[in-house]
């Protein structure tokens, strides 16, 4: 089976991207979705992060205030790697527990997992190919505020925690440019698919 990564920053379009390869037939995985999972209300992982944060990053009702741990880490870097410290180990797993059941299920198969952090986690490193999704910077600026309600100042913060978008795409085997929309990334997405099973 042919392992691939997915990744790009933050509000470039990786979901719409993913979503056309599993249309394509591709075995998709978010690994940003399962790093939610994992901290859902009752779970070990949101236990260790209310253990290192407090429990001042609950709702009332005992779920994670993600908007408000978000306050928290993306304002200081040392608590943001810790916070990746302790969720990345239980996403690596979950998603390795995975990459085996579809390995085992369809070998000539193509799986694509999407995880924004995986060049900056070293994950990129167990996968076949690596795919880099970007768009124009003042698009990104404009679709994370939109799409998160946030400032601009807080949604610069945000693009600055991660690695610089133009360093990201030094690592890909592929690029997939969102800036273009909808249509555009389509073709350029079924374009990497075509190239992709040329390798299985």
């Amino acid at each position: 089976m042919l392992k691939v990564g997915l990744t790009g920053s933050i509000a470039v379009g990786k979901s719409f991207v993913l979503g056309v390869f599993e249309e394509l037939g591709c075995h998709v995985l978010d690994a940003d979705k399962v790093a939610r999972d994992v901290v859902e209300k009752g779970t070990d992982g949101l236990k260790l992060v209310v253990e290192e944060f407090g429990e001042t990053i609950l709702r009332e009702d005992g779920s994670l205030d993600r908007p408000r741990l978000g306050s928290i880490v993306f304002a200081d870097e040392q608590k943001r790697l810790r916070l990746n410290a302790i969720i990345h180990p239980m996403v690596f797993a979950e998603q390795s527990r995975w990459l085996r059941s579809f390995e085992a299920e369809d070998p000539k198969g193509i799986a694509i997992v999407d995880a924004a952090l995986m060049i900056e986690s070293g994950g990129y490193k167990g996968f076949d190919q690596l795919i880099v999704v970007w768009c124009e910077t003042v698009l990104q600026l404009q679709r994370l505020m939109a799409r998160d309600g946030l400032s601009e100042e807080a949604a610069l913060l945000r693009i600055a925690s991660q690695m610089p978008q133009e360093e990201k795409k030094t690592f890909a085997d592929h690029l997939i440019d969102t800036s273009l929309g909808f249509e555009d990334t389509r073709r350029q997405t079924t374009e990497v698919f075509e190239r992709l099973t040329l390798s299985t």
